[in-house]
C-alpha cells in the first residue's frame, strides 16, 4: 500500500473531531450514488420506450418503401418486386396501395381509417401480419365466392369501436368514389365483410388501420398499379444505408423512404426527450461533485497541521496532492458503483414486473419498459468518475501549496 493511499484511507475514517468531515463525505457519496442511479434509470426508460415503439412499428410496417413518381407508376409490378427482392440484404418485397376513407359499422358513427391494399401471400414477407391476426385470416381477403362481398381486416381496437366482429358487414366510403356525368367523382359507399382482425400492439395502427386486397384497393381508389413496393431487410439497422443505395441506383423517378423517415416526428421527439432528461439528471452528479469539493476543502483546512508536519518530514507537494485526489476519487468510485448497482437493480425489477402501466391510447405502449444498454452504463459511470476527479483538482492543489511554516504558526 502506497503512502498516499494509506493516508487518504485514514482520512476517510471518522476520528472524533473529524466526524463532521466524514459525514460530509458520506453525503457526497450518497449524492453521487443518487445521481448515477437516476441517470441509469432514465436512460434505460427512454431506451426501452424507443425500442418497444420501434419493434411494434417495424412489426406493422416494412423497413424500406420504394415509390415510382412517373405518371404510369410501376409498369411491371411483378418484375419490379422480383428485382428489388433479389438485392443483397433484402429478404422480402411486396406491393401495396395506401389510401384513406371512412368506415361505418352497424349503427355506429363513421370512423376515419387508413386503408392498405395488400397481397396477403407477399405481405407476410415484409410485416408480421400472420403473427398479428387475432381472428379470421389474411388469406380470406382473396378466398371468397364469386357473389360474395370483398373482405376487409380491421385493427382490433377499430373493430371494437365499430362494434363489429368477423362475419359482420361494414360500409367503406372513399373520396374517389364513382365518376358521374354531371357532378364528377362522387363518394359511393361500398359494403365489405369483416374477415379478420389484427393486433400489432401499436395503438395508432390497431385503432385506425384496415387491410383490403390489392384488387379491391384498386377499385376503391380508382388506381391501376400499386403506390409503392415494401421491402424487408435481414437487418433493420441497415434501412438507412439501403435507402441511400436504392435512391442512387433507381434515380430521380423513384422516391425511397425507410421506416425511420415514416415515423420521423415520433422518433425525433423521443430522442430529444432522452437528451433533455439525461442533461437534467446529470446536474445531480454535478451537485454531488460540488459536495466533494466542499468536503475536501474542509478536510484541507482541518488537516493543515498534519499537512505541514508531513511536508517538514520530507513529503513532496505532489504526494500531498495525491492524498486528497485519492480521497475524492474514492468517494466518486464508491458513489458511482453503488448508484450503478442500485440503478440496474431498479431497472431489472421494474421491467420484469411491469411496475408502471400506461394507457395505450395515449402513449402507444401498455407499460414503461426498461432496457439497459452496456454502452449507456459505461458512459454514465465513466462520466461520473471523471466529474468527481475534476472536483478533486482544486482542493488537492490548495493542499499541495500549503506553506508548512505558516500552517504551524497558526496552530
Amino acid at each position: 500500500m502506497s503512502f498516499e493511499w494509506f493516508v487518504a484511507r485514514r482520512y476517510l475514517t471518522a476520528r472524533r473531531k473529524q466526524a463532521f468531515i466524514s459525514l460530509i463525505s458520506g453525503v457526497s457519496i450518497l449524492g453521487v450514488a443518487v445521481g448515477v442511479m437516476a441517470l441509469i434509470i432514465a436512460l434505460a426508460l427512454m431506451t426501452g420506450v424507443q425500442g418497444e415503439l420501434r419493434d411494434r412499428i417495424v412489426g406493422a410496417t416494412a423497413h424500406v418503401y420504394v415509390s415510382n413518381l412517373s405518371p404510369d407508376g410501376f409498369a411491371n409490378v411483378d418484375a419490379e418486386v422480383k428485382k428489388l427482392a433479389a438485392l443483397p440484404g433484402v429478404i422480402g418485397a411486396a406491393p401495396a396501395i395506401l389510401g384513406a376513407g371512412m368506415v361505418t359499422g352497424a349503427g355506429t358513427e363513421a370512423s376515419f381509417v387508413k386503408l392498405k391494399g395488400i397481397d396477403p401471400a407477399r405481405e407476410r414477407e415484409v410485416t408480421d401480419l400472420d403473427a398479428s391476426i387475432r381472428a379470421g385470416s389474411a388469406a380470406a381477403l382473396l378466398n371468397r365466392a364469386e357473389d360474395a362481398r370483398a373482405g376487409i381486416i380491421l385493427g382490433d381496437e377499430l373493430a371494437t369501436a365499430l362494434g363489429v366482429a368477423v362475419g359482420d358487414t361494414v360500409t367503406v366510403l372513399t373520396p374517389e368514389g364513382t365518376l358521374t356525368p354531371f357532378m364528377g367523382p362522387m363518394p359511393r359507399p361500398v359494403l365489405l365483410t369483416v374477415v379478420g382482425t389484427f393486433h400489432f400492439g401499436f395503438y395508432e395502427y390497431d385503432s385506425s388501420w384496415a387491410l383490403v386486397s390489392l384488387p379491391e384497393a384498386e377499385h376503391l381508389f380508382r388506381k391501376n398499379v400499386p403506390d409503392l413496393i415494401q421491402l424487408r431487410l435481414g437487418n433493420m439497422d441497415d434501412a438507412s444505408a439501403m435507402k441511400k443505395k436504392l435512391q442512387a441506383q433507381l434515380g430521380a423517378s423513384y422516391f425511397v423512404q425507410d421506416w425511420a423517415d415514416v415515423n420521423k416526428s415520433l422518433y425525433s421527439a423521443l430522442g430529444l426527450e432522452k437528451l433533455a432528461i439525461s442533461l437534467t439528471i446529470g446536474l445531480i452528479v454535478m451537485v454531488a461533485a460540488l459536495n466533494i469539493v466542499a468536503s475536501l476543502v474542509l478536510l484541507v483546512m482541518e488537516k493543515s497541521r498534519d499537512i505541514a508536519i508531513l511536508r517538514t518530514m520530507g513529503a513532496r507537494a505532489g504526494a500531498i496532492r495525491r492524498i486528497f485526489m485519492y480521497q475524492g476519487l474514492t468517494i466518486g468510485l464508491v458513489g458511482t458503483l453503488s448508484g450503478a448497482a442500485l440503478g440496474l437493480l431498479v431497472c431489472y425489477f421494474a421491467d420484469r414486473y411491469r411496475v408502471i402501466a400506461l394507457p395505450a391510447d395515449v402513449y402507444q405502449v401498455t407499460y414503461l419498459p426498461f432496457r439497459v444498454h452496456a454502452a449507456d452504463v459505461m458512459m454514465v459511470t465513466l462520466g461520473a468518475v471523471a466529474i468527481c476527479f475534476v472536483a478533486t483538482i482544486y482542493p488537492a492543489r490548495q493542499a499541495g501549496r500549503l506553506d508548512p511554516a505558516e500552517a504551524l504558526r497558526n496552530q
